[in-house]
């Protein structure tokens, strides 16, 4: 057991004989794709703590690159919280085929899958332990008949546990976006989701900061309701990219509500969007 805790998920610099090599050399334990699929891009939505709005950042996301023309999906990896189909009005369950599991289409077009779509009510809580969610999340990678998929999100759980470590370990991520908020925790949040990123060798595109201010309706002045950010010297301090900061909109929130996240218009989002393709089609 100390082995295992003491293990950084880098064999290069790891002088240990573990079953995570082979032949001296770090083994890949990526997952194979379901065969009905070809995903070209995964992207991961972390955070180091919960409450900070990943899933809205994963919607969103997947909605701008949707409009930009790219066949889009989104794997809900928050399996014990899950949120993204009541963001998009999905109400109809995941069927299985002879090829794998269908994920469920959203009005635009989008593919999701999430546990909430396998549920006979959305509201039932899943109460299971860590490796059984680690291997769900596993299922929706390759029991999950994809299709062509240009980008793919992957929402995942807050903090370093099973979830995050197997998405990590399983899926072959072409770089995370880190979500934090405007507080003195902004550092902290960074730090973790920096340290697991370098352990494991994923690419860091770079943070969004959510909820990070308020317009007021009546002058137009920008509000920040929890108090100056810190967020230009977490991402000078680790060297990240500042992708948006996203505002706090009453609008927007309804719109989630309702099931109608495909119908915001977010120019931060839209922004962030078009940062990300470029650092992935350079």
């Amino acid at each position: 057991m100390a082995e295992i805790e003491e293990c950084t998920h880098n064999c290069e610099t790891c002088g240990a004989n573990c079953a995570s090599r082979e032949g001296g050399q770090q083994k890949d334990m990526h997952e194979p794709v379901n065969d009905a699929s070809t995903v070209k891009r995964v992207i991961g939505i972390v955070s180091g703590k919960g409450g900070v709005g990943k899933s809205i950042v994963t919607s969103l996301m997947a909605v701008m690159f949707s409009r930009k023309g790219y066949s889009t999906a989104i794997l809900d990896a928050d399996i014990t919280g899950p949120s993204i189909p009541k963001a998009f009005g999905i109400k109809e369950r995941a069927m299985g085929s002879d090829y794998g599991i269908i994920p469920v289409k959203t009005h635009s077009g989008i593919s999701v899958m999430s546990v909430n779509l396998l549920l006979e009510n959305d509201t039932d809580p899943v109460v299971w332990r860590g490796p059984i969610l680690a291997g769900t999340v596993k299922q929706f990678w390759t029991d999950v008949a994809w299709g062509e998929v240009d980008y793919m999100f992957v929402d995942m759980p807050p903090g370093t546990g099973d979830v995050p470590l197997t998405v990590f370990q399983s899926l072959p991520l072409d770089g995370i976006i880190i979500v934090t908020s405007p507080q003195e925790l902004v550092s902290m949040i960074v730090e973790k989701a920096v340290k697991m990123a370098n352990m494991m060798n994923i690419p860091i595109l770079g943070v969004v900061e959510n909820m990070s201010y308020f317009v007021c309706p009546d002058c137009g002045k920008k509000h920040y309701p929890f108090g100056e950010s810190n967020l230009e010297k977490a991402a000078k301090e680790y060297e990240l990219d500042i992708l948006a900061r996203l505002p706090i909109d009453p609008a927007n929130a309804k719109a989630c509500d309702e099931g109608r996240i495909e119908t915001v218009i977010n120019e931060a989002a839209s922004a962030a969007a078009d940062k990300i393709e470029e650092k992935l089609t350079l």
